[in-house]
């Protein structure tokens, strides 16, 4: 095999192959001595089937598959030989004549044109100072958190007075029937339904109409379906319901108390505020190192400028702007993203696709030079994780990750570089440095 560089400008390679004709042939021979005695031909004798009629025969088949053998090896071989790591699978262009290949009468030549990885010295992890954001959980925190969780877990009692009324924020419950034009329609009743008034859980209209409702009182009200509502039989359909209140009920006092955390399901008070408190800080946790990571990426970014493989930034922009127009028809776009021309856009976030190929290849030369892996564990404990998010569709979810190298591969991807992050921050100057809760949850941009 012959392996010539024919052209290289930047980091786009043309790499030209050649087989020559002499080896395939003796390949060809070697196959055909290898199969003749055991093919079995009219006209022959078991084992008697003379070599040159078994080429003639089928030479032209066992060539082929040669040949796209000898393709598949010797492709990865010139690689190899011309010292150079793909930043992207080879664009493989034939020059030989096939026929004539085939045929055994020509060279088999092919050039193989690829853009390389680029060259560079990454930073020592050792050199990098960074400071680790840090912040505790306090009992302000901690009693935050019990009230959200009591407003979470609402609980109603009967209202209390001597002319009760349902009033907004009570809780009815009620028996209804809808009907449209004087006929119960499929669907549209129910007994001792929950009602919250203004919690716009009903058609609208529905609840307003109960404001000032009464025990026992029964009542027909007129609404009006919206023109989108999901049953096309309804939509936009005036219909009638008639309603009887059964019990109106006020939100009760949440007291956070003993009682309280067992009706959640758990033994004392004390064990949910252990359990609130390991969350808060587990939270906080996340964002700390959140912050820690922009600011690591930050400081590899300022500490390299080399050149970018265009087909690694061309495919990180067509995944962004991919987003940035899905999220742009669905009106999601940021204000001042919706300001800009998309002009502008793109080359804001071309600079963005540029940043996560340059860091992407930093941390991977920095992984492999430290000899950091994803163990096939690893992997599996992420598919299992991200299978459990499907309940009842487990197996399909394993199923598509075992078929799909290429999902894998993504699955593979950020666990890696969490490795790589975790060994630059065990080995770089990180300080740690107190800060407010608030400062710790700004948002800020995505990494």
């Amino acid at each position: 095999m012959q392996v010539v560089e024919k052209s290289s400008e930047g980091l786009s390679r043309v790499i030209a192959v050649t087989i020559p004709v002499a080896e395939l042939n003796e390949k060809l021979d070697a196959r055909l001595k290898e199969v003749a005695p055991q093919m079995k031909l009219k006209g022959f004798r078991p084992g008697k089937v003379p070599v040159a009629h078994v080429k003639k025969t089928f030479g032209r088949e066992f060539m082929g598959e040669i040949i796209n053998d000898s393709l598949n090896t010797s492709s990865q071989a010139a690689l190899d030989e011309a010292k150079v790591r793909p930043a992207a699978p080879a664009e493989m262009k034939l020059v030989s004549d096939m026929d004539k290949v085939i045929a055994g009468q020509e060279d088999l030549a092919y050039e193989m044109s690829l853009e390389v990885m680029p060259e560079f010295t990454p930073v020592d992890p050792k050199t990098l100072k960074l400071d680790r954001p840090t912040y505790e959980a306090t009992d302000a925190d901690l009693d935050e958190a019990l009230t959200e969780l009591a407003g979470q877990a609402k609980s109603y009692e009967d209202k209390k007075g001597k002319t009760v009324k349902a009033a907004e924020g009570d809780q009815l419950i009620i028996d209804f029937v809808g009907k449209l034009d004087g006929e119960v329609f499929e669907g549209g009743s129910a007994e001792d339904a929950e009602l919250v008034i203004g919690s716009g859980r009903f058609i609208p209209g529905f609840e307003e109409q109960l404001t000032g409702a009464k025990v026992g009182e029964e009542k027909t009200i007129e609404v009006t379906f919206p023109a989108d509502y999901q049953a096309a039989n309804l939509a936009g359909k005036l219909a009638t319901f008639d309603i009887t209140v059964k019990a109106i009920k006020a939100e009760a006092e949440a007291k956070v108390d003993d009682e309280f955390a067992k009706r959640i399901g758990l033994e004392s008070l004390d064990k949910l505020k252990e359990l609130l408190s390991a969350n808060l800080n587990q939270q906080y946790a996340g964002a700390a190192r959140f912050k820690l990571k922009r600011a690591l990426l930050d400081a590899l970014d300022k500490a390299h400028d080399f050149a970018l493989p265009p087909k690694m930034v061309e495919a990180e922009f067509d995944g962004i702007w991919q987003q940035v127009e899905a999220d742009k028809a669905a009106g999601r776009l940021p204000e001042d993203d919706a300001k800009k021309s998309d002009d502008e856009l793109k080359t804001e976030y071309r600079k963005i696709a540029e940043r996560r190929v340059r860091l992407g290849l930093v941390l991977a030369e920095i992984g492999r030079a430290n000899n950091v892996t994803v163990s096939d564990q690893e992997l599996n404990n992420a598919i299992m994780n991200e299978a459990r998010r499907y309940p009842g569709q487990e197996r399909q979810v394993l199923d598509f990750y075992r078929q799909n190298p290429n999902a894998a591969a993504q699955m593979r991807a950020p666990i890696y570089e969490e490795k790589v992050c975790d060994l630059i921050f065990d080995t770089a100057e990180v300080t740690d440095k107190p800060i407010t809760k608030e400062e710790l949850l700004k948002e800020e941009d995505e990494i």
